[in-house]
């Protein structure tokens, strides 16, 4: 049996653990375990190589707009395979970058294997035994399958595997409508797939405000068809090797078919960790396996800890890259610092954008009271930018606590709200989180930045907030 000071499971934000280890540390004895390769999802199946993605469909849409500003021009070609060549190539070279350096760093040991315990702080990877009294699980997390009949009885995609795509499909139907479905529905739709979106939920990505939420299904609606409130319960594929979706309409009882040429899984995301079998090793999971953690990221074991996907609270990179700093400075530098959840923004980089930090409003009200709340609302067509650029009904709407004027949550629709954002993220953050932080400060004119002063300028009551913004037509 090999016995090491540090092991950690996964190569992803894990290996921001494994650097500075290895900085401050520089002979210690580190296992990194990876069963896939090495970079983590957010580099071989995730943020990374999507964003290599949408940036092209991004390109096709601004093209196909320009008639607005009197510029004619056409898109002579989509090339697919050479958009997907690319996002590989780009891929494998950082992929390949990560693999040297685990290779060759003194007292790492890499192992491209599956790891499963076998006993507290014991692992079995490969035909080798292995040991730390100190183990950091950052083992991601892997795409979720509906419970369809006949689903295993045809060809399907899922997140991870449609990076693999070598020829565009040229009908394409998406079970799912959340975050994944809204951007690779974008995605597909702009290469030149006919692309429908069947979600379970009433709302189009539901986990937005309910005004962003039909904003998103009118526009990215008039490039592809997305279906909503509809249980998928049966595929089939026919003889002429077409895939065909029954669903059912749960508003109205009715039976839908959706055709399509390639289906693409977009539920959600689950736990790894039925190959890990954590319980060998005093590590509890939840209902839903996912790994149990403390404020400090420790799990049920001592000198065991959980972050990033692994542990199912916030399935975002930048949430465990933050999450990373936390095990490193409780595990190596032996502080206890809990981890801190109230300010985690998002984005969903679909067409329009979105972008979404802190409480939603409903939620503002619970917490607070409907009449403690004030909500700040300015559009993009307000702004000199927003005009030049052709906006029409992409807004910022800010959640405000009445009596502090705190901003409590902020929420976006439209180009750069993953940019817009990052201004309430900053304040939210700071001492002093008022709107006058932001009111008050020099916003560049005429950039889009004044969207943003503008909304925390513009202070109404819900009920003036929801007479003032009407449903997108």
């Amino acid at each position: 049996m090999k016995e090491y000071d540090y092991i950690a499971l996964g190569s992803g934000s894990a290996l921001a653990i494994v650097t500075a280890i290895h900085q401050s540390h520089p002979n210690a004895r580190i296992a990194v375990i990876d069963k896939d390769d090495p970079g983590g999802i957010c580099l071989n199946r995730g943020c990374i190589p999507s964003k290599l993605l949408l940036y092209p469909a991004e390109l096709v849409r601004t093209v196909q707009r320009t008639g607005e500003f009197g510029i004619q021009s056409t898109i002579a070609a989509i090339d697919f395979p050479a958009v997907m060549q690319r996002m590989q190539s780009m891929i494998k070279s950082d992929r390949d970058a990560i693999q040297r350096e685990l290779s060759n760093t003194l007292h790492l040991d890499y192992y491209h294997a599956v790891a499963e315990f076998v006993a507290p702080y014991t692992l079995k990877v490969a035909d080798q035994t292995i040991k730390s009294k100190r183990i950091f699980l950052c083992t991601g997390s892997k795409p979720t399958l509906p419970p369809i009949k006949n689903l295993d009885k045809i060809p399907y995609l899922t997140s991870d595997t449609i990076l693999s795509l070598d020829h565009l499909p040229e009908s394409v139907a998406i079970i799912g409508g959340g975050y994944i479905a809204a951007e690779y529905g974008y995605f597909l739709s702009s290469m030149g797939s006919r692309v429908t979106i069947i979600g379970r939920n009433p709302r189009f990505i539901p986990e937005e405000e309910p005004e962003i939420s039909a904003l998103a299904l009118r526009d990215l609606g008039k490039h592809l068809t997305i279906l909503t409130n509809h249980d998928v319960r049966e595929t089939e594929k026919g003889s002429d090797n077409k895939i065909r979706i029954h669903a059912l309409n749960r508003a109205t009882k009715k039976d839908v078919t959706v055709t399509a040429d390639a289906v693409l899984i977009a539920s959600g995301r689950g736990p790894n960790t039925d190959i890990l079998h954590p319980e060998l090793a005093g590590i509890k999971l939840d209902k839903n396996g996912w790994i149990v953690t403390n404020e400090f990221l420790e799990t049920s074991q001592p000198g065991v800890w959980a972050f990033g996907d692994a542990n199912g609270k916030f399935m975002f990179k930048h949430v465990a890259n933050y999450e990373a700093r936390i095990v490193y400075a409780n595990a190596v530098l032996k502080q206890k610092i809990p981890v801190d959840y109230r300010v985690i923004p998002h984005a969903v980089f679909s067409s329009p954008e979105i972008a979404s930090v802190g409480l939603l409003e409903e939620e503002a009200k619970q917490k607070s009271g409907a009449g403690a709340i004030l909500i700040g609302f300015s559009r993009y067509e307000d702004t000199a930018k927003g005009i030049a650029m052709g906006l029409k009904d992409y807004f910022i709407k800010v959640i405000v606590e009445k009596e502090s004027l705190n901003i409590l949550g902020a929420h976006i629709i439209g180009p750069h709200a993953s940019v817009l954002i990052q201004e309430f993220v900053t304040v939210l953050s700071s001492p002093d989180p008022t709107i006058s932080s932001i009111t008050s400060t020099m916003h560049i004119h005429p950039a889009l930045t004044e969207v943003v002063q503008q909304a925390c300028g513009n202070l109404m009551t819900p009920e003036e907030y929801h007479n003032t913004i009407k449903e997108p037509t």
